[in-house]
Protein backbone atom coordinates (compact mmCIF):
# COMPACT_ATOMS: atom_id res chain seq x y z
CA UNK A 1 0.00 0.00 0.00
CA UNK A 2 1.25 3.62 -0.87
CA UNK A 3 0.01 6.92 0.05
CA UNK A 4 -3.15 7.23 1.46
CA UNK A 5 -5.89 5.60 3.25
CA UNK A 6 -9.29 6.25 3.84
CA UNK A 7 -9.07 6.88 7.59
CA UNK A 8 -12.77 7.90 8.51
CA UNK A 9 -16.54 7.82 6.70
CA UNK A 10 -19.49 9.36 8.48
CA UNK A 11 -22.39 11.97 8.14
CA UNK A 12 -23.10 15.56 9.12
CA UNK A 13 -26.32 14.74 11.35
CA UNK A 14 -28.66 18.05 12.46
CA UNK A 15 -27.03 18.10 15.87
CA UNK A 16 -23.33 19.00 14.59
CA UNK A 17 -24.37 22.34 13.16
CA UNK A 18 -24.27 25.87 14.40
CA UNK A 19 -26.76 28.18 14.05
CA UNK A 20 -25.93 28.72 10.50
CA UNK A 21 -26.65 25.41 9.39
CA UNK A 22 -23.01 24.44 9.29
CA UNK A 23 -20.68 21.75 10.65
CA UNK A 24 -19.37 23.24 13.61
CA UNK A 25 -15.66 23.61 14.54
CA UNK A 26 -16.03 20.83 17.40
CA UNK A 27 -16.93 18.43 15.25
CA UNK A 28 -14.37 18.79 12.67
CA UNK A 29 -11.56 18.84 15.43
CA UNK A 30 -13.25 15.05 16.50
CA UNK A 31 -13.72 13.78 12.97
CA UNK A 32 -9.99 14.93 12.10
CA UNK A 33 -8.90 13.27 15.72
CA UNK A 34 -10.60 9.86 15.21
CA UNK A 35 -8.84 9.90 11.61
CA UNK A 36 -5.30 10.25 13.38
CA UNK A 37 -6.20 6.98 15.69
CA UNK A 38 -6.97 4.75 12.79
CA UNK A 39 -3.91 6.46 11.30
CA UNK A 40 -1.57 6.22 14.46
CA UNK A 41 -3.18 2.58 14.87
CA UNK A 42 -2.37 1.26 11.44
CA UNK A 43 1.22 2.68 12.30
CA UNK A 44 1.87 1.46 15.36
CA UNK A 45 -0.87 -0.89 16.86
CA UNK A 46 -1.99 -1.56 20.40
CA UNK A 47 0.96 1.07 21.73
CA UNK A 48 -0.57 0.99 25.54
CA UNK A 49 0.24 -2.41 26.10
CA UNK A 50 3.89 -1.61 25.44
CA UNK A 51 3.86 2.08 27.75
CA UNK A 52 3.84 4.01 24.44
CA UNK A 53 1.39 6.69 23.00
CA UNK A 54 1.20 9.69 20.86
CA UNK A 55 1.01 13.44 21.57
CA UNK A 56 -0.30 15.77 19.41
CA UNK A 57 2.00 18.87 19.50
CA UNK A 58 0.98 21.07 16.64
CA UNK A 59 -2.27 20.94 14.31
CA UNK A 60 -3.63 23.28 11.85
CA UNK A 61 -6.69 23.35 10.16
CA UNK A 62 -8.29 24.82 6.86
CA UNK A 63 -11.88 25.26 6.10
CA UNK A 64 -12.66 25.08 2.60
CA UNK A 65 -15.67 24.98 1.86
CA UNK A 66 -18.86 24.80 3.57
CA UNK A 67 -20.72 21.48 4.98
CA UNK A 68 -23.81 21.27 5.67
CA UNK A 69 -26.42 18.64 7.19
CA UNK A 70 -26.49 15.35 5.37
CA UNK A 71 -23.11 15.19 3.92
CA UNK A 72 -21.59 11.76 3.45
CA UNK A 73 -17.88 12.97 4.08
CA UNK A 74 -15.16 10.59 4.28
CA UNK A 75 -11.42 11.75 5.35
CA UNK A 76 -7.55 9.87 3.82
CA UNK A 77 -4.80 10.58 5.17
CA UNK A 78 -1.55 10.49 4.45
CA UNK A 79 2.28 10.83 5.94
CA UNK A 80 4.25 14.23 4.92
CA UNK A 81 7.32 13.52 6.89
CA UNK A 82 8.99 11.02 9.49
CA UNK A 83 11.16 12.50 12.09
CA UNK A 84 13.61 11.02 14.34
CA UNK A 85 11.12 11.13 17.05
CA UNK A 86 7.56 12.63 15.22
CA UNK A 87 5.55 11.96 12.13
CA UNK A 88 3.68 14.77 10.58
CA UNK A 89 0.35 13.58 8.47
CA UNK A 90 -2.17 15.14 6.09
CA UNK A 91 -5.98 14.73 6.50
CA UNK A 92 -8.20 15.68 4.14
CA UNK A 93 -12.34 15.75 4.54
CA UNK A 94 -13.91 15.94 1.51
CA UNK A 95 -17.74 15.19 0.11
CA UNK A 96 -18.12 11.34 0.08
CA UNK A 97 -20.66 11.96 -3.09
CA UNK A 98 -19.28 15.01 -4.71
CA UNK A 99 -15.79 14.71 -4.51
CA UNK A 100 -14.77 18.21 -3.11
CA UNK A 101 -12.61 19.13 -0.33
CA UNK A 102 -14.27 20.15 2.70
CA UNK A 103 -11.73 21.15 5.34
CA UNK A 104 -7.64 19.72 5.70
CA UNK A 105 -6.00 19.29 8.80
CA UNK A 106 -2.14 18.79 9.26
CA UNK A 107 -1.17 17.21 12.45
CA UNK A 108 2.58 16.61 14.04
CA UNK A 109 2.48 13.72 16.54
CA UNK A 110 5.36 12.85 18.91
CA UNK A 111 6.06 9.74 20.10
CA UNK A 112 5.37 10.06 23.90
CA UNK A 113 6.43 7.28 26.66
CA UNK A 114 3.61 7.13 28.86
CA UNK A 115 5.20 6.06 31.84
CA UNK A 116 8.43 8.84 31.65
CA UNK A 117 5.82 11.66 30.09
CA UNK A 118 8.66 12.12 27.41
CA UNK A 119 9.01 11.82 24.00
CA UNK A 120 10.80 8.95 22.60
CA UNK A 121 11.89 7.93 19.11
CA UNK A 122 9.60 6.84 16.75
CA UNK A 123 11.27 3.21 16.61
CA UNK A 124 12.22 1.18 13.30
CA UNK A 125 8.46 -0.78 13.25
CA UNK A 126 6.54 2.35 12.90
CA UNK A 127 9.41 4.02 10.50
CA UNK A 128 8.80 1.27 8.39
CA UNK A 129 5.06 1.33 8.30
CA UNK A 130 4.82 5.23 8.00
CA UNK A 131 6.93 4.53 4.72
CA UNK A 132 4.13 3.06 3.23
CA UNK A 133 1.70 5.40 3.74
CA UNK A 134 4.11 8.74 2.85
CA UNK A 135 2.93 11.49 0.27
CA UNK A 136 2.86 11.06 -3.34
CA UNK A 137 3.41 14.62 -4.50
CA UNK A 138 4.82 17.06 -3.00
CA UNK A 139 2.37 19.72 -2.57
CA UNK A 140 -1.10 19.29 -2.13
CA UNK A 141 -2.23 22.41 -0.61
CA UNK A 142 -4.10 24.07 -3.68
CA UNK A 143 -6.31 21.02 -4.46
CA UNK A 144 -9.61 21.54 -4.66
CA UNK A 145 -10.42 17.61 -4.86
CA UNK A 146 -10.27 14.64 -3.32
CA UNK A 147 -8.60 11.43 -5.05
CA UNK A 148 -10.41 8.68 -5.83
CA UNK A 149 -9.97 6.91 -3.47
CA UNK A 150 -12.97 8.15 -1.57
CA UNK A 151 -15.67 8.79 -4.16
CA UNK A 152 -18.21 5.78 -4.57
Amino acid sequence: MTGEIVTFAGLVHPWMCDSMGHLNVRHYAAMFDDASFQLLGRLAGLEADVGLGWADVSTEFQYRRETRVGTLVTITSQISKIGNSSITYDHALCGTLDGLVRATCRTVSVRFDLASRTKTNVGATVRQRAKEFIRKRESDSDESECSTSCLP
